[in-house]
């Protein structure tokens, strides 16, 4: 069987290695920095929770022999005929790309590489990087010819966390090469690999803008959606209603608004539009509405209570998103932000989270000794721990900010406390 390195253990990419593992063509090696993530996987244990059908993948490849990881990329890639790259590539406070961790993981692939190697990047990257960044970085240490020597692919992650192994068989992938030959090469090893429906662009380029687009099409419908409940606010007019009643004519497709937009894409992707050279538009003002919404949650919580000096908020949710372990651009971060900057003390509860990694976000960890002290409550990650959260043992909340409009607002009314939602009063 051919050998396949997938370089990036992290969410998305052991899943990736575990399906490949288990596809009847493939050896696999996982190649991560992160020792203690390699030490778990050699043992066939996952280090990521609630990925539904991950755990048994990891454990029959190990268990059968198909898949090792090592913390030395380089000599994995010396021994394979595939590499598939999923590294993050973040984005600074200041909007700037961060390429430290792909830069690193793309010097190895260049020092082990051998003829005859497809590279595929699956990791999200502004239009070019694949082939101006990396394929010519790895032409320079290897000495090798791009497209002649080793073949370049590049087709985007496109799945959701907590359903990634369903979205690997069930979404078209789409595929790209630097050359027909490579093409070829990556139809081939997808459709065998994933045994998914594959989806050619015509060049390693639009492939890169389109998996950038599908962020930035969420991101300004998320901020219209937004932008429309602040003004529904306004003029007293229920958001949900109108959403549910607009979306029966099938040319409307209204988004659901919140308290922000949080996660490794949707609000990081636009960033590689923008400083690839992206002028003023809808691009730059979705990322300001949609990050404008903490603010104005806090306000709201501001009309009911009075001055937030010394007053007691809890936050449910530091993670960015229902059931998933993850705090990259959580709202949970803008909120305590913004309530610390009125005085607020703030408690954070997430079931997801250990008190002291909570704490390690510079917020105080809720427990029950302190629920009678609770002046307010703002639901900012609807986990499925919450949709029986006991409201009625806060005595002395005076309101509700349901940030996701999940909550049912008779039930919080009815226990003496005001109810308020994105758009929704």
């Amino acid at each position: 069987m051919e050998t396949v390195t997938v370089v990036g253990l992290g969410k998305i990419g052991l899943p990736l290695a575990a399906v490949i593992a288990n596809s009847g063509y493939f050896n696999v090696i996982g190649a991560d920095r992160n020792e203690k993530v390699v030490e778990t996987a050699n043992k066939g244990i996952s280090h990521i929770q609630n990925e539904p059908g991950l755990e048994e993948l990891l454990y029959n490849a190990w268990k059968t022999g198909t898949f090792r990881a090592t913390t030395d990329t380089a000599k994995a890639v010396s021994q394979s005929d595939v590499v598939v790259v999923i590294v993050p590539v973040l984005v600074k406070e200041d909007g700037k790309i961060n390429y430290e961790f792909i830069d690193a993981a793309v010097e190895d692939i260049g020092k082990g590489i051998r003829k005859g190697t497809l590279v595929i990047f699956e990791t999200t990257l502004p239009a070019g990087d694949t082939r101006n960044r990396f394929g010519k970085r790895i032409e320079e240490i290897s000495g090798l010819q791009l497209g002649t020597d080793f073949h370049l692919g590049y087709s985007p992650e496109r799945v959701y966390s907590n359903r990634i192994i369903q979205d690997l068989s069930n979404y078209p992938k789409i595929v790209s090469g630097d050359n027909e030959k490579s093409l070829e090469l990556v139809k081939s090893f997808y459709k065998r690999a994933l045994n998914c429906d594959i989806l050619p662009v015509s060049n390693l380029e639009t492939a890169e803008f389109t998996k950038v687009a599908e962020s930035v099409y969420r991101d300004v419908n998320i901020a219209l959606a937004n932008e429309l409940a602040v003004f529904a606010d306004s003029l007293g007019v229920n958001m949900k209603e109108v959403i549910h009643a607009a979306n029966s004519q099938p040319f409307s497709h209204l988004h659901y608004p919140g308290v922000g937009v949080g996660g490794h894409c949707i609000p990081v992707y636009p960033y590689f539009f923008i400083n690839k050279g992206l002028k003023k538009g809808l691009v730059h003002l979705s990322r300001e509405v949609n990050d404008h919404m903490a603010k104005y949650a806090v306000d709201q919580v501001e009309r009911i209570l009075g001055s937030l000096q010394d007053q007691n908020i809890l936050i449910l949710g530091l993670s960015f998103r229902e059931n998933v372990k993850e705090t990259t651009k959580s709202s949970a971060l803008l909120l305590a932000d913004k309530l610390k900057q009125r005085g607020a003390i703030v408690y954070v509860d997430d079931p997801l989270y250990s008190s002291e990694e909570i704490a390690a976000f510079q917020v105080l960890p809720y427990s029950e000794a302190i629920r009678e002290k609770i002046d307010a409550i703002i639901l900012q990650a609807f986990h499925d721990q919450y949709k029986n959260f006991p409201f009625d043992h806060f005595p002395n909340c005076r309101m509700v900010l349901d940030g996701r409009n999940q909550l049912d607002k008779k039930k919080i009314e009815d226990l003496g406390m005001k109810y308020r939602g994105i758009g929704v009063q």
